[in-house]
């Protein structure tokens, strides 16, 4: 059959990225405490298409996802099969994406009451010979106004913020090992479950450490600077203001 993809284009224009888009696609995660959890990702597969080339074989892309739905998605499993597609469809280069939920049981910090944190994370990889990974985790966490502490009679305003971190890495690098570093750097992390006296503890542990927007994405740095497998890193924290109607954020990137 004729394969009009194949053919020559007039126009003489490269596309940087063309694919396939927002894929939904069950995932098996290797988890650090040992064991796997499954999750749904939304994928995403592009090719570099050359200035001759009308088009790609989108199917393919397809081809190459259900032939790795064998092995758990770790961050290892990723640059082959962008390693992958990159041989399947003849390109250039090849980028994939997978964006997904993953699930944490975190206890409760008093009475141990157990509960499941859901954070955002993305895992994605560029393979133009080398193979470029990037990790991306978003945390939930809480922030306490430094000012609205001082000024006040009593109390201080706090509010959620969603804190942010794209990172590459050499070796092994587990979601479990970045969350730990995001919520280390807020003023109190937050809990699926919290009875009373979590709630206590966590009110009084934000109270005790205040944070503006400017000091969570400095003392993430700090922490990502000091580790010693991490070579990169884009950080950011938006705080979703209690008194105010806009949000706060602030953003550091930095080569090591």
């Amino acid at each position: 059959m004729p394969d009009v993809q194949s053919k020559g284009d007039p126009r003489n224009m490269p596309i940087d990225r063309v694919g396939v888009k927002d894929i939904t696609y069950p995932i098996r995660l290797a988890k650090r405490g040992g064991g796997e959890q499954t999750t749904v990702a939304k994928v995403n597969m592009y090719v570099a298409l050359p200035h001759y080339q009308k088009g790609t074989h989108m199917s393919r892309f397809l081809e190459v996802l259900n032939d790795h739905t064998g092995e758990p998605l770790t961050p290892g499993r990723i640059p082959v099969l962008a390693r992958a597609i990159r041989s399947r469809l003849n390109a250039e280069v090849a980028h994939f994406e997978a964006r997904f939920t993953y699930f944490i049981n975190k206890p409760a910090p008093v009475t141990g009451q157990a509960g499941l944190m859901d954070y955002e994370v993305t895992f994605e990889c560029t393979a133009n010979g080398d193979e470029d990974f990037v990790m991306t985790v978003a945390a939930p966490a809480t922030s306490l106004c430094p000012c609205s502490k001082e000024i006040s009679r009593y109390g201080a305003h706090n509010q959620r913020c969603r804190i942010a971190a794209k990172v590459r890495f050499t070796g092994m690098m587990w979601i479990e090992d970045v969350v730990e570093l995001l919520e280390g750097a807020a003023s109190c992390p937050v809990f699926a479950v919290l009875k009373r006296p979590d709630e206590k503890w966590v009110t009084e542990r934000a109270f005790e450490n205040p944070k503006f927007v400017e000091d969570i994405v400095r003392d993430l740095a700090l922490a990502l600077q000091a580790h010693p497998r991490i070579t990169w890193y884009s950080i950011n924290s938006e705080n979703f203001e209690s008194i105010h109607n806009h949000n706060a954020y602030a953003e550091i990137t930095r080569a090591k």
